[in-house]
């Protein structure tokens, strides 16, 4: 009977016992700093309430594993040992025994058997000794068997009782457990729920700072005729003020950086706050101001009176713009009443200023309007998720257009952003063309496109929670795209589809290249529009094939038509040979729609893929002025060195169009371009200053693009 495996059992469960111990040192020591932390949150109720009642359920489970770990030292360790000392050592001294009288029943035997047949008397005691050695052999044999047979009766019941004993602490622990947590459990649930809020709050706080902050960056980045217009009507009096340097009239002509101001109808200075200003001009009305671009400093001017001259110098092009506007406006103004004063200024505010008006107005609705869930979830369908119907989705696939629920979202997540890209309706940021796409498409037209054969196949959508019906639904919705119509897709010789080609598209080229720079974008506006209403009547997905569908829809702006035409496998990238190999995306360019131009680009457009005339989509947007679609290109990774047959990089072609908007967004791109190079910022998007301009720019792009507009009346300022 081998006890090796009951040995080694009772050692285990005193190591077992011992570890226990410690966890629950431990496990207190942990429970103990939970309760410091909540002392320490006193002035947050929510934080203190929370953390005291998590101490008070640790510790009343810390209980649970005392007692836990006291029965198991009562039902395992303390019984078995039991057993193991007390009753096999009965059995040991019975065996001992057995192995004794085994041996003197031997030696009888041997005796006897050497006992000559001759000598009677010791043949009789011989056979005596070998009768009682065989009795006695009997009896200790007889014993020996029953405590054999005890021993291995009471082993079984000894382990079972003790094993039971052990699962019904077991059990008892765990049912403590789940009383406890179940009454936990509604204050828990409501603290996750306060918990999302609070994530959403802080997220949508941080946001909301961050814009702020970008919003008093530009301001005060920009000091120019806004803020002089704002500070005219101040109760001090001061038109405007800032840091200037100021070069000294002595012989080293040294600079210095001073604190000055316009006001009271007249230039003064400080060195120090608490000083008592300096007045460097006493009547604004005797005096003029010019740029100085003669002397080796930037951004100089001087302010000439008739007595003496000051030679300053601003930190930037725009503030010195700024400073000369607003002596200037304090000249004029000196010479009017007081109380005509504030009406003429506001008369002569200049169109930069209007523009830099309009711009903050922007961010200021930005702030201030719907949040991007908000907007979304006004689309038909966009109020339950695509896929599984259920309420309230606070996640979008940005490329697809659709709006998911958070299951949905990670399945979404794991075809690859090739099929999905994923993105948070209340945690991520979303810029405004994105926004605009989300709103332009929906659940219902996409559906429409990628559920078309659900019910004839007679395919049940997946309940929210099946988590592997989900996927096996949106996998075959959407990569294998068993859904989708497949109606039969005519494959034309290029003879028979040239009859879809537009012929006016031809001739705008042609005709643009007759016009000067100025009128181009005119000549391309006019046969745009032509061609828009010839394109439209052979715009029948029936009869193209995916490609060629593609690539009619993104001049017609039609995205449920480009969503179905991607879900009938067309390549974002098709060239159409019979028009000079343009793209889906350049048609989009010549179609004008800003959000056409965002949808190609995300479902994996190339924006550098260029005609057979050497122009890519950057270089169609810039000829056709269209501001916006620049901005976003440029944005996106356009390539704004390539050439044209021509020769003409997009820089070249704004500046002989007079676009003083395109030529401002190519040079900041340039510019910020060879500062990342310089730098060694590979793959960073630039400074703020670079970020904000061109924020502004797709602001204004997709929710104001009438204002962008402007180049035909400021070519003639370029």
């Amino acid at each position: 009977m081998n006890f090796f495996f009951l040995f080694q059992l009772v050692k285990l469960c005193i190591a077992m016992i011992d570890t226990g111990k410690a966890f629950c040192v431990a496990n207190k020591q942990f429970m103990n700093g939970i309760r410091d932390l909540a002392q320490y949150s006193s002035n947050d109720a929510v934080v203190e309430t929370s953390l005291t009642k998590f101490s008070d359920s640790l510790q009343e489970m810390i209980n649970f594993h005392t007692i836990l770990f006291d029965q198991t030292q009562r039902s395992i360790k303390a019984q078995l040992q039991n057993f193991v000392k007390e009753d096999l050592r009965k059995f040991k001294d019975a065996k001992k025994q057995f192995e004794k009288v085994s041996e003197e029943k031997e030696n009888a035997l041997v005796k006897n058997a050497q006992v000559q047949r001759n000598k009677q008397h010791e043949v009789e005691e011989a056979t005596n000794i070998l009768t009682a050695t065989r009795k006695c052999f009997r009896h200790i044999a007889l014993d020996y068997v029953l405590q054999i047979n005890v021993l291995q009766s009471k082993r079984r019941s000894e382990i079972l009782k003790s094993m039971l004993s052990f699962m019904y602490a077991h059990l008892a622990f765990f049912h403590q457990g789940y009383d406890l947590f179940s009454e936990l459990g509604p204050y828990m649930k409501d603290l996750g729920a306060q918990l999302d809020r609070l994530v959403v709050d802080a997220a949508k706080e941080k946001r909301e700072m961050e814009q702020k902050h970008s919003t008093i960056q530009q301001k005060d980045f920009s000091s120019d005729d806004s803020k002089l217009e704002y500070n005219v009507d101040a109760a001090n009096g001061i038109v405007m003020e800032g840091y200037l340097f100021k070069r000294a009239s002595n012989a080293f002509k040294t600079w210095n950086r001073r604190w000055f101001s316009i006001q009271n109808n007249q230039l003064v200075y400080q060195k120090k706050f608490k000083d008592n200003p300096t007045v460097v001009v006493e009547d604004l009305r005797l005096c003029t101001v010019k740029h100085c671009e003669d002397i080796e400093r930037r951004f100089c001017f001087e302010v000439v009176s008739p007595t003496k001259s000051c030679m300053l110098q601003a930190d930037s092009e725009k503030l010195r713009q700024a400073w000369i506007k607003a002596v200037q406006t304090s000249i004029a103004t000196a010479y009017r009443e007081k109380g005509d004063e504030s009406e003429k200024l506001d008369k002569k505010s200049s169109p930069s200023t209007g523009s830099l008006d309009s711009g903050n107005e922007s961010k200021e609705k930005l702030l201030k309007g719907e949040s991007a869930l908000q907007r979304v979830q006004c689309i038909p369908g966009n109020a339950s998720c695509c896929d599984c119907g259920l309420a309230d989705p606070r996640w979008a696939s940005i490329n697809l257009g659709i709006t998911l629920c958070i299951e949905c979202s990670g399945i979404h997540r794991s075809l690859g952003v090739h099929f999905s890209k994923v993105r948070s309706l209340t945690l991520d940021t979303w810029e405004p063309e994105l926004l605009k796409l989300m709103c332009e498409l929906g659940n219902d037209v996409i559906n429409r496109v990628y559920e078309a054969n659900v019910e004839k196949m007679g395919i049940k959508k997946p309940q929210p929670g099946q988590r592997q019906e989900k996927e096996a639904y949106i996998r075959a919705k959407y990569v294998e795209r068993k859904f989708v119509d497949k109606y039969s897709i005519s494959l034309s010789p290029p003879e028979q589809q040239k009859k879809f080609v537009s012929k006016s598209s031809e001739e705008k080229r042609l005709s643009i290249s007759k016009f000067g720079p100025g009128d181009q974008v005119r000549a391309s506006a006019q046969s745009s529009e032509g061609e828009r209403q010839d394109s439209s009547m052979f715009l029948d997905s029936k009869h193209l094939n995916p490609g060629l569908q593609l690539y009619r829809a993104s001049y017609e702006k039609n995205l449920p038509k480009m969503a179905e035409a991607l879900a009938h496998g067309a390549d974002v990238n098709w060239a159409n040979s019979e028009e000079n190999k343009a793209t889906p995306l350049i048609q989009a360019v010549l179609g004008g729609s800003l959000v056409t131009c965002e949808f190609l680009l995300q479902n994996g457009a190339n924006v550098n893929q260029r005609d057979v005339q050497g122009r890519g989509p950057l270089h169609h947007a810039t000829v056709l002025g269209h501001t916006g679609q620049v901005c976003l290109f440029l944005k996106r990774g356009a390539n704004q060195h390539a050439t044209d047959e021509e020769g003409k990089d997009p820089l070249s072609i704004a500046v002989e169009a007079a676009n003083a908007d395109i030529v401002t967004l190519l040079r900041l791109a340039r510019m910020n371009e060879e500062m990342r190079e310089s730098e060694g910022l590979y793959g960073q998007p630039g400074d703020e200053t670079y970020q904000d301009i061109f924020r502004d720019f797709s602001q204004m792009a997709s929710n104001n693009p009438e204002k962008l507009n402007r180049f035909q009346q400021d070519s003639q300022k370029f």
